[in-house]
């Protein structure tokens, strides 16, 4: 598996001013194999530390939390020396050792020497419950599910994405090879188990398994980390994700989690969720002007998934959909197209994403994306159909200096109509084209 946060974690690694690290991401998305990757890649040595171990490590982290007495005791335990510079240490699962994460203030003012990565799946949720956390003293990096672009790494198609990041557009020889490859992202997804699998056994049913049991696994945490009084609510809006999306209109509503809900009752649910990684929320903007994030309206927004491969799984469609011509793109309302999206925008560190827009009539456009001095609508179609009322109103009353819209269509950007089609596999390309 190759992932381009190998890059950011280099820049972290030779930053003059570096703090020790907390990698971030849902369970299951890699965080582990690309700290030990890492490790191996960059450095003599790797000191992990495993907390889910806390009876053995407990003795560790007793007393003042001197860095250099932290040191010498893992290098006791781990039989190791380590070495600034040198040593990678990964604290993993370090939301379960509160103190270890309290620990890295000394570590960046003491000894910012050693390099110390630390990855927790449920950091976020940790924090929320009122463990200490060390503010101003740690940088901070997220894992995804791969994304496209990174599975299409994992096909060998290196020199393609090179072909296509050099500014080359003309893919006519290339578009049914990238729209093959995107239907099967539709129905692998990005989870590393997901992609791995496929590489082993090219089967998208052996796929189908790996998906039902990730989904399973995240069930399963919900009993074991999640407080008991929210267990059962976290449950029914994560039952109720896939029929959300197939809607037409695609607002999260609370009766579709169960009869009669409300607001009140679930938004704890919906924050533990969010906090775990494991949902991405969009909320509609009425006002599209910088910064969007005060013209949003928090109490209307969009609930995806994580990852496109497990919501194909979660809504019980089956892989040889991927046989259908267009299927894919077009099935439930353009769900999976709309998540795939929503995805692929998460990459963007320095756009904001996570907004829509709706008029008071029937117009909407999917997502909005701003650079912080310009505000784009993007408007996703599944399939190779084009109806664009929608971005036509949206256009008419805002005059955005660029509009959007991503489908199957071929890449065309008309400068004069200040319109750009950007077809689905290239979204990876979104920051290049904004310029």
């Amino acid at each position: 598996m190759k992932r381009l946060l190998i890059e950011d974690l280099y820049k972290w690694k030779t930053k003059s001013d570096r703090k020790p690290l907390i990698l971030r991401g849902a369970r299951q998305v890699g965080k582990t194999w690309i700290l030990k990757d890492f490790g191996t890649k960059h450095f003599k040595d790797v000191c992990y530390v495993n907390f889910e171990q806390k009876d053995t490590l407990a003795s560790v982290f007793e007393g003042e939390l001197s860095p250099h007495d932290i040191i010498e005791k893992l290098s006791i335990l781990k039989r190791m020396k380590i070495k600034p510079q040198d040593t990678l240490i990964i604290f993993d699962e370090v939301q379960e050792m509160p103190r270890a994460l309290t620990s890295l203030k000394y570590f960046a003012e003491e000894c910012p020497e050693y390099a110390i990565c630390c990855a927790g799946s449920l950091l976020g949720v940790a924090l929320h419950q009122g463990t200490s956390f060390p503010v101003g003293k740690v940088d901070f990096l997220d894992l995804r599910p791969m994304s496209f672009r990174e599975f299409l790494m994992a096909q060998d198609e290196e020199m393609l994405i090179d072909y296509i990041l050099s500014g080359n557009r003309d893919l006519g020889a290339f578009e049914t090879k990238l729209t093959a490859y995107l239907k099967k992202y539709f129905v692998i997804g990005g989870m590393p188990a997901a992609v791995a699998k496929w590489i082993e056994t090219n089967d998208f049913y052996d796929v189908d398994d790996v998906q039902r049991k990730l989904v399973l696994s995240y069930q399963n945490d919900f009993s074991k980390h999640a407080p008991r009084q929210l267990v059962e609510k976290i449950r029914y809006v994560w039952d109720s994700i896939p029929t959300q999306l197939a809607k037409e209109n695609k607002k999260f509503m609370y009766g579709l989690v169960r009869q009669g809900a409300r607001a009140r009752e679930y938004e704890d649910a919906l924050l533990w969720l969010s906090d775990a990684g494991e949902i991405i929320r969009t909320y509609n903007v009425a006002k599209p002007d910088v910064p969007l994030k005060a013209y949003s309206d928090l109490k209307a927004f969009k609930v995806f998934l994580l990852d496109v491969g497990l919501l194909r799984c979660m809504s019980g469609l089956s892989p040889k959909a991927i046989l259908e011509g267009s299927r894919l793109f077009e099935e439930f309302k353009g769900a999976l197209t709309e998540q795939y999206v929503c995805q692929e925008l998460q990459l963007f560190k320095r756009l904001q994403t996570n907004y829509y827009w709706t008029s008071s009539s029937t117009a909407e456009i999917d997502f909005l994306v701003s650079d912080g001095l310009n505000v784009y609508p993007l408007e996703c179609k599944a399939g190779l159909t084009m109806n664009a009322k929608s971005l036509k109103s949206y256009r008419d009353r805002y005059a955005p200096s660029l509009s959007i819209r991503t489908s199957l269509l071929p890449y065309e950007r008309q400068d004069n109509a200040k319109m750009l089609n950007l077809p689905l596999y290239l979204l990876f390309t979104l920051n290049k084209e904004l310029g």
